[in-house]
């Protein structure tokens, strides 16, 4: 089941109702505007002073998510397309779709590009000068087409309009995901697009990452408060995640144009995918590998944590600053470690090339030698040459030697007592 990495809405930010009008592209900043100064990130994490370098122009981020609103003034040329796969949204996907749920692709795009209300003021995001694409999407039981199959969708689009940068603020909240995501992401990968995740919230029954920020080659992004601390609520821990951003007290704007406090690791990771954006721009020449690079190379560490990747912050907390200006040596492979076409060999073996067929080579072999003619068989009872050989002659002459024998001892004792016979009664003398 789905569950968006962000909390409930909090409260509306007073005296914040935007206008009509349509401002010019943003390139003041009043920190003394209420608004500006409650976006407490823009310091804390150097995104005005990575500014002073790039806002992101030339660069694009996809929102897959339920629709970019058309009316807040913050958007006002900064979305440069979009696209509805949910089959319950309109063409240009910015009629956000859902339920309560539907303001959420907008609070998601305001922190990755709000372009402010004019001279100044107004809530503004970490990219401000980058293009946004809004692709809505229906969760749950909002769109008769299958969430899985909405997001390989969605991933598809992005890529071929030009997507620099993705950012999907949801979690499956299992650690699998359906092989239709292999190709899609794979696809993002092979195009070189950074894919930004969010990595979930405890408070919405998230314990731990679940998919998509489990799929390899995408970086995951956890959540702290604004002290800095790992959020209890707003995220959850899993070795997948890469770095950490503010995931309580944010900001966002709303379809009706109004300002509320929101909640959620769904907008830590528009926050890092606004950084992204910030560094592609800067250094066009990168490829996504050394973008994320950057990221969690120049995350700052976190007082106690001596193991990285940590469970809780990843490599740290993100730094804009330093992501965008700082020298970091460029790589020639994921420095996330195991790519998700690696882990397709390994685990779906879709790749795996098929089983040789066996075609031995014949075997002559020599005929059988002609069957000899049968004879009838003989009867048990009639002797063969064997048994008359063996058995019966030595039986008969036996026999007849010992009746010779006999008729001989026979004859003699007969001529014996003849003999006694003829010479009478024998005499004693005294």
């Amino acid at each position: 089941m789905k569950r968006f990495a962000a909390a409930a809405l909090a409260v509306v930010v007073a005296g914040t109702l935007v206008g009509a009008a349509t401002p010019a592209p943003p390139v003041a900043d009043d920190p003394a505007d209420g608004v500006r100064a409650a976006e407490y990130w823009l310091d804390q994490y150097g995104i005005r002073e990575a500014w002073n370098t790039t806002r992101g122009a030339g660069t694009r981020i996809a929102i897959i998510d339920t629709g970019i609103a058309s009316g807040p003034v913050e958007f006002a040329g900064a979305v440069a397309g979009g696209t509805d796969v949910s089959g319950v949204g309109t063409p240009d996907g910015r009629t956000p779709v859902g339920g309560t749920d539907r303001a959420h692709g907008s609070w998601v795009a305001s922190l990755a590009g709000a372009r402010g209300t004019g001279d100044g003021r107004g809530m503004i995001g970490v990219a401000p000068e980058a293009e946004l694409l809004s692709v809505s999407v229906g969760f749950g039981g909002t769109s008769s087409v299958s969430f899985i199959q909405q997001i390989a969708d969605a991933i598809h689009w992005s890529v071929d309009n030009g997507a620099d940068v993705i950012n999907l603020s949801f979690t499956t909240n299992t650690l699998d995901w359906d092989e239709t995501w292999d190709e899609a992401f794979q696809y993002a990968f092979e195009n070189d697009v950074v894919v930004i995740v969010a990595a979930g919230n405890r408070g919405s029954g998230t314990n731990r990452v679940g998919a998509p920020a489990t799929i390899p080659g995408v970086l995951t992004v956890g959540g702290v408060d604004p002290s800095g601390v790992a959020s209890q609520e707003a995220s959850t821990q899993g070795i997948t995640i890469g770095v950490s951003a503010p995931s309580e007290r944010l900001l966002g704007v709303s379809p009706s144009g109004q300002l509320v406090w929101w909640d959620g690791t769904s907008g830590a990771a528009p926050l890092v995918a606004g950084i992204a954006a910030l560094i592609r721009s800067a250094h066009p020449e990168l490829d996504a590998d050394n973008v994320i690079n950057r990221l969690i190379k120049t995350a700052s560490p976190v007082p106690g944590i001596a193991e990285l990747p940590d469970p809780l912050y990843g490599y740290g907390l993100v730094n804009a600053s330093a992501a965008v200006n700082a020298q970091v040596a460029t790589v020639d492979e994921s420095p996330l470690g195991l790519t998700l076409e690696e882990w397709i060999r390994l685990y779906r073996r879709a790749d795996a090339a098929p089983a040789p067929e066996i075609t031995p080579a014949p075997v002559e072999v020599p005929p059988l030698p002609d069957a000899e003619e049968r004879t009838a068989e003989a009867s048990p009872f009639v002797p063969t040459g064997d048994t008359l050989l063996y058995g019966t002659v030595p039986l008969v002459a036996g026999t007849l030697a010992a009746i010779m024998i006999s008729l001989g001892f026979t004859a003699a004792v007969r001529r014996i007592r003849s003999a006694r016979a003829s010479r009478g009664p024998s005499r004693t003398i005294i």
